[in-house]
């Protein structure tokens, strides 16, 4: 990984040294550092955790959840088992825990887009599919009609917004589409309303 080109970089840089050629030394003490070796080992493990996506034990906590208080009420009742069962039996694990944990474990928040056609003439303009998810927030650009195309446009993108933040939108970008509805032929205050 990085550490191996480092020391590969470290050994190269020693060799220039013995020959003083200017800032080589300083260059070298540099890549030498302890914090930047640090630095490097944590960015390994960050790109490692990064290639592994977490994957759930189960998609159904709360059923087994359930199967295990049966299981416990069948078996001889300790002190620790009645607690134990106590535990699982509580509305906060079961409604709030345990049921989080199976909404995200069930679905996929990664966007689906449709496949592009494999028959796009060369001289078509591009298009850009943009996701953006917005909760109770405004998303930070205005949209206006072009006055000589009629086609509904982003006119300004407001500064610190959502749209700027993403940085999918710019202004004179065309609407073809807001969340699967055609805006052709639509006015700029209905599109708005699909926003």
């Amino acid at each position: 990984g990085v550490s191996h080109v480092l020391t590969l970089v470290l050994q190269e840089l020693s060799l220039l040294c013995k020959r003083d050629v200017n800032g080589v030394g300083m260059l070298y003490d540099l890549l030498r550092s302890h914090w930047l070796q640090a630095l490097l080992k944590i960015y390994e493990c960050l790109q490692h955790y990064l290639g592994k996506r977490p994957v759930p034990v189960t998609l159904q906590a709360r059923a087994l959840n359930r199967e295990v208080v049966e299981l416990l009420r069948e078996g001889p009742q300790s002190g620790e088992i009645k607690e134990l069962r106590r535990l699982l039996r509580a509305p906060h694990l079961k409604a709030a825990l345990l049921s989080a944990h199976d909404t995200v474990a069930q679905k996929d928040f990664e966007p689906t887009l449709p496949p592009l056609p494999d028959n796009i003439p060369e001289n078509e303009e591009a298009m850009r599919i943009v996701c953006l998810v917005k909760n109770n927030q405004p998303l930070g650009a205005t949209i206006k009609r072009h006055e000589i195309t009629g086609d509904i446009t982003v006119a300004r993108v407001i500064h610190g917004g959502l749209a700027d933040r993403s940085g999918l939108l710019y202004a004179g970008d065309k609407l073809v589409e807001v969340n699967g509805v055609p805006v052709e032929g639509l006015d700029p205050e209905q599109v708005i309303n699909i926003l």
